[in-house]
């Protein structure tokens, strides 16, 4: 076998090809044309004398001695990157690649002052920066596309990612200022306005829906909504009521004088933020961005809100490894 055809971008086309099928994501998702994505798929064919792909199929499938193959270069791969990623972690300026993304929540504030320091302590990185939602962030991060993003956890496990929680953000209940029914009212329907749903498409609105049931409250569904500006400018302008976060409300700032928040009834809930990392990458590195992260979190959100809400002291908090 002429192994010095199994380079590693090679075998990266390859791994990305076994999971798209498609020339065409493949190409697009590493920043190459189709035409070297096909070169680098005939030179490992060549190389391994074994058929790894039926080109004839749309999408393309892997053949029997493809998936065998598959599997090994997913984790040879994987120690690898493992390998170089340890390696560079101990001398941060000689890191070459990050591949972030952010939770629309910190998109304004927190983000651009993380990317500055990463950026002062990494100078010869290249860094990719996404704003996406929680559950984009993570599908991205299993797929293998971002490093590290920060997210919401999610209800269930997530296997092969790792967590480290930085922000406890309890649910609240968010009326307009000249409410004066209490707000159990608004959670039994009583209240003659309606209720601002997040989303179900959204980790947070999956967590609020969540609750309801187990708490058997049972809301129509008139606004469902994936904006939270929208959604906070809603209730300031006394259309409706919702069950937000502290950190939710705090982004919409142009609206904080139309909007009361007020603790949940009964039994409260809350959703954890974490910075989750792919499994190989180099826990030095981060504990670097949640370190940031979490500072930053502290400056824009928990403090200037728990200043406002002193009552929210004890729940909305900054979180550490050991939380």
């Amino acid at each position: 076998m002429p192994s010095n055809q199994l380079s590693f971008q090679g075998l990266t086309v390859f791994l990305h090809m076994s999971k798209s099928g498609s020339m065409q994501q493949t190409a697009a998702d590493l920043g190459i044309s189709i035409s070297t994505v096909s070169h680098h798929l005939r030179n490992i064919e060549e190389s391994v004398g074994a058929s790894l792909l039926d080109h004839k199929r749309r999408p393309m499938a892997l053949t029997p001695a493809g998936a065998m193959f598959a599997r090994h270069v997913e984790e040879g791969l994987r120690c690898i990157r493992l390998g170089t990623n340890e390696l560079a972690s101990g001398n941060l300026p000689e890191i070459r690649e990050l591949k972030l993304g952010n939770v629309d929540d910190f998109d304004a504030e927190v983000a651009p002052e993380l990317a500055q320091a990463l950026a002062k302590a990494m100078p010869k990185c290249a860094f990719e920066h996404y704003t996406r939602p929680s559950h984009e962030i993570i599908r991205l991060l299993l797929e293998r596309k971002l490093d590290a993003g920060v997210a919401t956890r999610p209800a269930n496990d997530i296997g092969g990612l790792v967590e480290y929680p930085v922000l406890r953000d309890p649910f609240v209940i968010a009326l307009p200022v000249s409410a004066t029914i209490p707000p159990a009212v608004f959670l039994e329907g009583k209240s003659g306005l309606p209720f601002l749903r997040y989303s179900r498409n959204l980790l947070i609105g999956n967590l609020i829906e969540a609750h309801l049931r187990r708490i058997k409250v049972s809301l129509p569904n008139r606004f469902e909504l994936e904006s939270n500006q929208s959604m906070m400018g809603m209730v300031a302008d006394g259309s409706g009521w919702a069950i937000t976060t502290p950190a939710c409300y705090f982004r919409a700032k142009r609206f904080h004088g139309r909007i009361a928040l007020v603790p949940f009834p009964g039994k409260g809930f809350t959703r954890t933020l974490c910075l989750f990392t792919t499994d190989d990458y180099p826990e030095a590195m981060a504990e670097i961005i949640s370190g940031s992260l979490r500072r930053l979190i502290s400056q824009y959100f928990v403090d200037p809100v728990t200043r406002s809400h002193p009552w929210l002291s004890n729940d909305f908090r900054v979180l550490t490894n050991g939380d």
